[in-house]
């Protein structure tokens, strides 16, 4: 639909739009789901497709916080052991090539042995595994036009072509999807999306529940299909509600950014949205009155004239203005190029990416790309650990969930087969910040303590991921990731990443930090990850 082609294992993972049901009643539903649907396509002549997808997951890992304590990444739940499952399943009712509807289940994923949430259900008697509702939408295109409509509960994800994933949003929403063919080299995709509204609890006595509490987003995708070469420039824009975030306090205290909506999926979305640390001291008690507006822009191709040899970029700008207080306004661009060479073995290529980063001004926000959501952290070069994780079982990433902020190279050697049936990827890549580091002494004279470099926890979440990382701070990563094909429909991956981190220990920056071990001690991270995927 934008410009890109996407597997059904690949879908990325949705903590969206979640209803908590028995295991008992959903079969049960099923089932008679079944009854009816069998019925209804002898009578209608629908036919329904299914598919599926089974994970089982098993690694260990060491420092994923860069410290000794536990392996814990930007999820600081996690051990240095873990097993973990999930299953999906996607049952399609196509009445014609202009009529279709989807309903989408998640089981998981589930870390084995944990009964609650986040990621529980899979303790001993997992009667209450909680199944998701993932997608649920109508699909339909207008009699006698080539206007597609999609409704519902949707994935949606910003345009993308040298990195392996979107940077802004990647994520399922409810929304409303157009898309148009005008011609065989153009087409349009149009869609309002709502991800969030009516969340707002309101005072004590529920004064203002639900009022000004929505978020919506428009946006225009425009792909450009030419021989040998791709472009899809693109546009979207939101509006948010200034009690979209809002809450109230068990001590009767307003916070106008402390609602997490959704669990970590609202991490993701307060730590892509705001300036570093928005909500401590300062911002606690501002009143917002009037709704924040963020608008994004960009511009992703590729070249492949001169195949094998290829050539894909992307450039994106985005801002988000809190018009009752500019500090906690965020605006950046990110930039990435690729060029690789499709051999008959495999595909050699080199990349390098930039992110714009914070002044050490505290007073005009923050200065790096605002994202959305990055559920999925697919925004990377790599196939490992610092940055993607293929089907969103594996663990969360050590550094970033994107690259905003940072700049950095690699090389890597992509689906490299000696053997049939199996294949390698093997990448390297040199990382740094581009934050300035005066901005740490800055919120140390306002907060009267020192940012910690990672792990970070609670309300430290606003405004970064896992390491923030300034001018003076470097980190490496090599990782090679395997897959091995077993029988037609059952694959099984074998993934080693190794990371290690450098980080300025000046008084003026990391020096007089606790990283989280009790100390400023930093230890490289490193993990090793086998995953089982049956697919039909």
């Amino acid at each position: 639909m934008f410009g890109m082609g996407m597997s059904f294992e690949a879908i990325p993972p949705s903590t969206g739009f979640v209803k908590v049901v028995s295991m008992k009643k959903i079969v049960r539903v099923l089932l008679a789901a079944a009854l009816i649907l069998g019925a209804a396509q002898q009578a209608a002549a629908v036919d329904f497709k299914a598919k599926g997808v089974w994970l089982a997951n098993f690694q260990y890992g060491q420092n994923g916080n860069f410290t000794n304590k536990g392996h814990a990444g930007y999820d600081n739940s996690e051990d240095e052991f873990e097993a973990r499952s999930r299953v999906r399943l996607q049952l399609d009712a196509v009445a014609s090539e202009n009529l279709m509807g989807e309903v989408y289940f998640e089981i998981g994923k589930s870390i084995w042995g944990k009964g609650d949430n986040p990621q529980g259900g899979a303790a001993m008697g997992a009667d209450g595994t909680i199944v998701k509702v993932k997608r649920a939408f109508l699909d339909w295109t207008v009699p006698s036009t080539d206007l597609r409509l999609r409704m519902g509960i949707q994935g949606l994800q910003t345009p993308y072509m040298a990195l392996d994933g979107p940077t802004v949003m990647s994520t399922d929403l409810a929304a409303v999807t157009a898309s148009y063919t005008i011609n065989d080299n153009v087409a349009l995709t149009a869609f309002w999306a709502r991800p969030y509204n009516d969340n707002y609890a309101g005072d004590a006595d529920e004064r203002g529940k639900n009022y000004m509490d929505n978020m919506d987003i428009g946006g225009l995708f425009l792909p450009l299909t030419f021989d040998g070469l791709r472009l899809t420039p693109w546009a979207m824009y939101s509006a948010i509600g200034p009690n979209t975030l809002r809450k109230l306090t068990t001590a009767g205290k307003d916070e106008y950014i402390g609602n997490r909506i959704n669990g970590v999926n609202g991490n993701y979305f307060f730590s892509g949205m705001l300036p570093v640390m928005a909500d401590v001291t300062r911002h606690t008690n501002k009143s917002l009155n009037s709704y924040a507006n963020a608008w994004w822009a960009g511009l992703a191709g590729d070249v492949t004239l001169w195949d094998p040899f290829r050539i894909a970029w992307e450039f994106t700008y985005g801002s988000v203005r809190w018009e009752d207080d500019p500090a906690l306004d965020r605006r950046g661009w990110l930039a990435a190029l690729l060029m690789e060479y499709k051999m008959d073995w495999g595909t050699p290529g080199i990349y390098g990416w930039y992110g714009s980063g914070d002044d050490d001004n505290l007073g005009n926000g923050s200065e790096r790309l605002p994202t959305i959501s990055n559920d999925y952290g697919v925004s990377s070069f790599s196939q490992t650990y610092s940055g993607v994780n293929e089907n969103g079982l594996e663990r969360d990433r050590a550094i970033n969930n994107n690259l905003a902020g940072t700049w950095g190279f690699g090389a890597r050697l992509k689906d490299v087969s000696f053997l049939e049936d199996i294949r390698h990827t093997l990448h390297v890549s040199f990382f740094g910040g581009t934050n300035d580091s005066g901005i740490l002494s800055r919120l140390h004279d306002r907060t009267g303590s020192w940012m910690a470099p990672n792990n970070p926890t609670g309300a430290s979440y606003v405004g970064r991921d896992n390491v923030y990382m300034t001018q003076k701070d470097y980190a490496f990563e090599v990782g090679l990731s395997n897959k091995f094909k077993i029988y037609e429909n059952l694959r099984f991956n074998l993934d080693v990443t190794y990371v290690t981190l450098w980080l300025d220990k000046g008084d003026n920056t990391w020096g007089r930090a606790n990283t989280g071990g009790g100390s400023n001690q930093i230890r490289d991270a490193w993990n090793i990850s086998t995953l089982f995927i049956y697919s039909f």
